[in-house]
């Protein structure tokens, strides 16, 4: 999957829109290493593949996902299993997941893009991002 390359052009806006200070070392780092992966991650797998580039802390791994969250450089969602998986904020997130075995397949099309805009225009609420998760039993599990 390819990277946004304007995801600095993003992280500027997004700086100054909210007033705050550009991102810290830590959280440039969990960024970069969000861009390079092709599919969401766990925290703690997150940290492993860091790891083997530079010393970096959980606790600052977790620090820094939640800290890009409140700025919308990064999302999360929650496998069946209770597991938080976590990327950079590229564009929006659509899946089916088999309730049985636990599988998320890709939906590459954006159903509801038009309501969120829609809703980005007639609210105050500004939307970083929005997933959609269909649920049900995969063609293996069922067969």
């Amino acid at each position: 999957m390819d990277r946004d390359p304007s995801a600095e052009k993003i992280c500027a806006a997004v700086s100054a829109v909210t007033h705050t200070s550009p991102l810290t070392a830590g959280q440039q780092a969990v960024l970069a290493a969000l861009r390079q992966q092709p599919q969401p991650l766990s925290a703690q797998a997150l940290h492993g593949a860091m790891c083997t580039q530079r010393p970096i802390g959980l606790a600052t791994v977790y620090r820094a996902l939640d800290a890009l969250k409140l700025l919308g450089l990064v999302q999360h969602r929650v496998t069946l299993t209770g597991e938080t998986l976590y990327s950079a904020v590229e564009h929006d997130h659509h899946y089916l997941t088999c309730l049985q075995c636990g599988v998320s397949v890709p939906v590459e099309t954006c159903p509801v893009q038009g309501l969120a805009a829609q809703l980005q225009g007639t609210s105050s609420f500004r939307i970083y991002y929005h997933t959609l998760e269909f649920f049900g039993v995969c063609g293996s599990c069922e067969g």
